[in-house]
């Protein structure tokens, strides 16, 4: 009868594996819905024709390669601790390089919209322009989009197109402000509707709009540029502990080995990380200054 107690401890891992196996499966089911989802919509929104499902897989087998990597590379299977810190440092690759996509997406949204709003400016100054030569609303849209430059090309190009298949104007430039979410945009769009409902002078308006527009952009470089000291100074701080420590490295190997072997040493590397992503937030919050 000694077999019984083995057999069910066997029997309850197996069914505790399984239960973990299903409750992941459909967590990464689940997110990878809601990323195809939401980074379609996102290219969409870009102008990119790139498929969801192909960027998924991507990041997915680069996860696993610098798993692996960091894994072999820090940690060892000889020792307990060994295999903690592969743990770590191939988990922390890993998940790094499944946001990866996301960041991406997130900086290149960034820039096209920092583009679009130098842009808008000339825009509208030629949108001003074809007003005072006895032009419509939608064939001073089209004076831009005669232009090419992307993005704002192709934003007011899918405007018109919106307004040719039986959108109204109103609803059409809105959904161009959705896609976009510029405050710049929103002012002008804002504006074209109040001098459409009270008669307003367009022109005028437009105008005023690029000047206040050429002058927050005026302010916002003069700010970058009073800031970007405080932000090469967060960088330099930051990379001081790794830069340290692999100089520390090349002195003496052992000592630094023993290091990262340790149960303590992992635990301090963790504090570590933790505090450089908790100091590089705290300093973005301070030289991230919106007008």
């Amino acid at each position: 009868m000694f077999w019984i107690a083995p057999t069910l401890f066997a029997l309850s891992a197996t069914l505790l594996c399984f239960v973990l196996v299903q409750v992941l499966r459909e967590a990464e089911e689940g997110y990878a819905s809601e990323y195809n989802t939401d980074t379609a919509r996102q290219f969409e929104d870009l102008f990119l024709f790139i498929s969801p499902q192909q960027l998924l897989i991507i990041s997915r087998i680069l996860a696993v390669m610098m798993f692996a990597l960091l894994f072999f590379a820090t940690g060892n299977l000889t020792s307990t601790s060994g295999v903690i810190i592969g743990l770590v440092f191939g988990t922390l690759s890993a998940v790094a390089m499944l946001f990866m996509p996301r960041v991406l997406v997130k900086v290149l949204r960034i820039r096209r919209l920092e583009r679009f709003n130098r842009q808008l400016v000339t825009a509208l100054t030629g949108m001003s322009n074809a007003l005072k030569a006895g032009f419509s609303i939608q064939q001073a849209f089209e004076s831009v989009v005669k232009e090419g430059e992307a993005p704002i090309g192709q934003e007011f190009s899918m405007f018109l197109q919106q307004l040719r298949v039986g959108v109204s104007f109103e609803e059409a430039i809105e959904a161009m402000d959705q896609r976009m979410g510029s405050e710049d945009l929103t002012l002008m769009i804002q504006s074209i509707e109040i001098a459409r409902q009270t008669g307003g002078n367009l022109t005028e308006v437009f105008d005023r709009i690029a000047e206040t527009i050429r002058e927050r952009q005026r302010i916002e470089g003069k700010i970058k540029s009073l800031t970007a000291q405080g932000k090469l100074q967060g960088i330099v701080v930051g990379a001081m502990p790794f830069l340290l420590g692999f100089a520390l490295y090349l002195i003496d190997p052992g000592m630094m080995m023993g290091f990262f072997s340790s149960m303590i040493g992992v635990i301090v590397l963790v504090f570590i990380l933790f505090l450089e992503i908790m100091g590089a937030l705290v300093i973005r919050k301070i030289v991230n200054i919106d007008v």
